[in-house]
């Protein structure tokens, strides 16, 4: 059994692991000591993804049914050789290598939000995203139906799309801002606006671009709200705050990197277990 705390080296730093044993899933019994284990073995596939963004935490002291708080300024309390930067007025945490990402996860930080731009260059984000909602009754496939029209309408533009689940019931989009070719001096919503309002014009029964309710019933909300200045959105193979009972690969959803064209092995919400996060890493 392991110990309640337990003193470890990581990378050639000192940290303190404290109660290894207490249960944030408690409906699948996925330990704090697990929750370490997994963001230890996955890792090389995520700091890049992280490093040099500001961080917003998403802590969960008591687990995934005892509360949450959002944390943007670094604790005080954080080692001195945790990466600080100042954005705002604000003193964010950056994760850039694996003993700040044990440190996050001792804190109970289980899902991890990064900023779309680094910290250099505050105003001008890298990545562009969309969020791919699904009104009810459609779900999962109406939403690898939209990301392809989405990934297609981008490529008319010479760039490049990867979509991932997102940890509940539907589908996030990621664009990287790295051709040349295009303008975003005027910034990534407008892009983002323009291009949801198109796809909701030649596709009106499928696909919707607007937060009200009443117009998403049945159809898919391209979200591009996730691109306000300084807005985070959950990263890749992070943590999501849900439990998948009777789930082989894995009990706790995790985002996850997806191609929509297979949408049928996906779990009917949108989400994948670590197992299978941390199963593709190992091929």
């Amino acid at each position: 059994m392991a110990p309640a705390r337990l003193e470890v080296q990581v990378e050639g730093r000192t940290l303190s692991l404290s109660n290894l044993r207490k249960v944030m899933y408690p409906a699948v019994g996925f330990t704090k000591g697990e929750v370490i284990d997994y963001y230890t073995r996955i890792a090389p596939a995520l700091l890049p993804h992280l490093r040099d963004r500001p961080l917003t935490l998403k802590r969960y002291p008591d687990g995934v049914e005892g509360g949450y708080f959002y944390e943007k300024n670094c604790p005080s309390h954080a080692p001195g050789w945790v990466r600080k930067e100042r954005v705002d007025e604000i003193d964010y945490c950056v994760c850039d290598d694996l003993a700040t990402m044990v440190w996050l996860a001792n804190l109970a930080d289980l899902e991890l939000h990064p900023s779309l731009s680094l910290v250099d260059d505050i105003d001008r984000p890298t990545v562009m995203a969309f969020d791919l909602d699904p009104g009810p009754p459609a779900g999962l496939a109406e939403c690898c139906e939209v990301a392809v029209l989405l990934r297609d309408a981008l490529s008319a533009l010479g760039l490049e799309s990867f979509a991932k689940t997102s940890g509940s019931k539907g589908i996030q989009v990621y664009v990287p801002l790295n051709v040349e070719g295009v303008d975003y001096r005027h910034g990534t919503k407008r892009l983002s606006q323009a291009l949801a309002r198109h796809l909701e014009g030649a596709h009106p029964s499928l696909i919707v671009s607007q937060q009200k309710k009443e117009l998403r019933r049945g159809k898919v909300l391209i979200d591009w709200s996730q691109n306000d200045e300084h807005k985070t959105t959950v990263c890749v193979y992070s943590l999501r705050a849900r439990e998948r009972l009777g789930e082989p690969l894995g009990p706790v959803a995790v985002v996850d990197p997806v191609d929509v064209e297979r949408h049928v092995d996906l779990d009917p919400l949108g989400a994948r277990g670590l197992g299978e996060a941390l199963e593709s890493q190992s091929r």
